[in-house]
């Protein structure tokens, strides 16, 4: 599946799930319910990816952790805040440079609904 095709796909979920529970829950389980509307779409996913650090050649062995990696080319970074602030950003930018992802997802569920602030698309150029 190329990547325009499954970030179309994943937003799709990302809906779904959010049109379904509704906005305000712990993001444990809007992590739980996208992990399993990924499987019923069909998409390889997994929770709680550890992010290694290398520094010089060295693991520094820290624990950096992606909230869902899909097909191993997507990363989604799950919130249930008041407000994403641009750490929030540099946090899922920084998952996409440490795992030589390209796209990823920062997504706030506790929101009135998913718009452009809520549900940002982010790019890693390298």
């Amino acid at each position: 599946m190329e990547l325009n095709d499954l970030t179309y796909k994943i937003r799709g979920v990302i809906f779904e799930v959010y049109n379904h529970l509704g906005p305000g829950l712990l993001e444990s389980v809007y992590e739980a319910a996208l992990l399993c509307e990924l499987e019923m779409q069909g998409l390889q996913a997994k929770s709680q990816v550890a992010l290694p650090v290398i520094y010089k050649g060295i693991d520094l062995e820290l624990g950096y952790r992606a909230d869902i990696l899909i097909e191993n080319k997507v990363i989604i970074e799950v919130k249930s805040i008041e407000t994403l602030l641009p750490i929030h950003k540099k946090q899922l930018l920084n998952y996409l440079k440490l795992s030589n992802i390209s796209v990823g997802f920062l997504v706030n569920f506790n929101s009135d609904t998913l718009n452009k602030e809520t549900l940002i698309r982010l790019v890693n150029n390298y």
